[in-house]
Formats: structure tokens, C-alpha cells, sequence
């Protein structure tokens, strides 16, 4: 009776055979088990979308599916497949170390059982089992080690996740949700180099043209509320100054008038371009028809920030800035009067 072997090569010596090279096979076998247990091999899968068929050599260790581990390498231009014969049961680690965006497919020479993918992008590794569970279709199954989140419900990290010049992103367009838990929050954390910030830019750019939602230095903790609808057209956003911000119309006109240069008449809600390099300017104001607050804006048309109360009546604010404007003020009945030694800014009824 002549000797077999397995499906993985290894020489089963039928009784009275092989007299005088017992040895000799003995020790074959052996090394093929060495590496059938522990071998590595680097197989090429170069070229366009086709098929490798890794093979089993009886009785050598020539066989390239005869490894425990093997390294996929190359350069490819399409996608590929590997494949294994039909009666291979074992397990392998494999390397995808191919250099190219396209799939590697591993699985059975024929049939239509499981098989394992390695995506365009994933130039990991992957522990799978070959099952031969079946004569026409048998299965490759992919070995979890809950290193691939997908199959993990409730993965954790050990450490920071460097996500290595990479993005996470989603597919079929999903969502990507951040959901702390409880009273937690979503915290985008600044460094030595800058404060917190929040950039979003075009996903088709590569960084050049962004919006950055930056944290300013505080004393404290701010905390803004968002109002809880869009709003109307044409409405600003206020705050009721702790922080709650809603949607407000503004009230009055909003036309800017004429140039003036000497004495003129406000009226409540409009604006005025004031024009002279000296002498003063008279804003005669109508009792009970204007607030108690005239705002100084720039040329550019921006508000400036300082604050100066009129000390004479306690009730009246001017906004301005020192670095545009040289400004005194005075009240008679309900006239404001301003001195200016600048030319060409505007003042702004509330």
C-alpha cells in the first residue's frame, strides 16, 4: 500500500513501505510540521485584478499555502484574490503589505463559502481560520482578537488614540455622534502652542481655505446658550448677558444719513456721517424720541469697545474709541454737543 498525504502535504507511510528511508521522511515530515506551525513566507501578488492560488507540495516545504504566516507583497493595480485549496483546514496570519488602494480577497479555490477582505486602505494584518467545513463551499472565518472595533460593541482604549495623520470618517452618509455620558462633554482641549480650536474646512481642501472657532483667554468659565430656532430674516443675535442668545429685530432705521458738518436734528434709529476737521458738531435731540445712548463707529463701520459716561447728567453714553476720536461732550436741554478734532466718522442713534 502506497503512503498518502494530507491535504496540507505531510506523508502518511502506509505499513512496509519506505524500508531503509524512514529516516529520511521521517525527518521531512517533522520540518514540514515546523513549518506548518510556525513558518513564514513572502508571497508576491503584483499586477492587475486576477488570482494567486497559494499551492500544497506533498512531502516539501516548497508549498506556498504550507506557512503559518504569510506576507502579501507588491505593487497592485487592481483588485486580487488569493486563494487556498478546498481541503485546507488550518489557521493563518496574514500581512497585507502590498503597496496600491485596492482589495485583497483571501479565500477557497472554488465555491461560494466566506471569505476574508483585506479594504483599499487596511495594510494591517488578520488572523483567519480555513474551516473546509464543506466539499463544494467551504468558509474562511476571520479570527476576532477585538482588535477591530467593528465586531467589538463596547471597545475601549488603553491609552491616546493618535489617529496618525489619518481621519475618521463615515460611510453611506452617516453621522459620525460624540455622546458623553451623563454630565460629561464633548472637549476640544488646547496646548502650549495655541488655546482650544475648532477648525472646519471644505472636505475637498487640503487646509488652506478653514473657519477657526477659537477659545479667547478667559478668567472664567463662559458658557453661551444657543437660542432654540433660526430666527427670522433679517434679525441679530443678542445675549441677555448671561449668556442666554436669542434672535432680535432691530428696531428704528437703519438709513445712514447725509454728511453733516454744523448743527442737525437726530432722529431715533438713524445713523449720521459726521465730516469737519474742527469746530463743533450739534446733534439736537427730540425729548423722548431717542434713547439715552448715541454710539461712535468707525470708519470701517466696526463698534469700538470703550465706554465714556457723561458725568454732567450721570444717563448718557457715548461709545467710542480714544484712538479714533478726540471727543467732548455736554448737554443743554436735549442737545448733545461734540467737539471733534478727526475728520470723517459716523455716530449712530439708539
Amino acid at each position: 500500500m502506497a503512503s498518502t498525504y494530507t491535504p496540507l502535504g505531510v506523508e502518511l507511510m502506509a505499513t512496509g513501505e519506505n524500508a531503509g528511508t524512514w529516516g529520511t521522511k521521517t525527518n521531512a515530515n517533522l520540518n514540514l510540521v515546523s513549518q506548518l506551525t510556525g513558518g513564514f513566507a513572502q508571497v508576491s501578488i503584483a499586477g492587475g485584478a486576477g488570482t494567486t492560488a497559494l499551492s500544497v507540495d506533498d512531502g516539501a516545504l516548497t508549498g506556498t499555502a504550507q506557512q503559518r504566516m504569510i506576507e502579501f507583497t507588491g505593487s497592485i493595480t487592481g483588485n486580487r484574490i488569493v486563494t487556498i485549496p478546498n481541503d485546507v483546514e488550518t489557521f493563518y496570519i496574514l500581512k497585507n503589505a502590498t503597496s496600491g488602494a485596492y482589495t485583497v480577497q483571501f479565500k477557497y479555490a472554488t465555491g461560494s463559502g466566506g471569505t476574508f477582505t483585506f479594504a483599499t486602505t487596511n495594510k494591517g494584518t488578520a488572523i483567519v481560520f480555513a474551516t473546509a467545513n464543506d466539499g463544494t463551499n467551504p468558509d474562511i472565518l476571520e479570527v476576532q482578537t477585538g482588535g477591530d472595533v467593528v465586531d467589538d460593541t463596547s471597545p475601549q482604549l488603553g491609552g491616546d488614540l493618535d489617529v496618525n495623520g489619518n481621519s475618521i470618517v463615515s460611510v453611506s452618509n452617516g453621522n459620525i455622534p460624540l455622546s458623553p455620558n451623563g454630565s460629561g462633554v464633548v472637549q476640544i482641549t488646547g496646548n502650549s502652542t495655541q488655546s482650544g480650536t475648532l477648525r472646519i474646512t471644505e472636505d475637498t481642501d487640503a487646509g488652506s481655505n478653514y473657519v477657526d472657532i477659537k477659545v479667547p483667554s478667559l478668567a472664567s468659565n463662559v458658557t453661551l446658550t444657543l437660542p432654540n430656532n433660526d430666527g427670522d430674516a433679517d434679525q441679530f443675535m443678542k445675549t441677555d448677558g448671561s449668556g442666554n442668545l436669542s434672535f432680535a429685530t432691530v428696531s428704528g432705521g437703519t438709513d445712514w444719513q447725509a454728511v453733516k458738518t454744523s448743527t442737525f436734528t437726530a432722529v431715533a434709529g438713524e445713523g449720521y456721517f459726521v465730516n469737519t476737521t474742527s469746530g463743533v458738531i450739534t446733534m439736537n435731540l427730540p425729548a423722548g424720541s431717542i434713547g439715552d445712548e448715541v454710539a461712535f463707529i468707525d470708519y470701517a463701520g466696526t463698534f469700538d469697545s470703550n465706554t465714556f459716561t457723561i458725568a454732567a447728567n450721570g444717563s448718557e453714553k457715548i461709545e467710542g474709541s480714544t484712538a479714533d476720536l478726540t471727543v467732548s461732550v455736554e448737554r443743554a436741554a436735549n442737545t448733545l454737543v461734540y467737539t471733534d478734532g478727526t475728520q470723517g466718522w459716523l455716530l449712530k442713534t439708539k
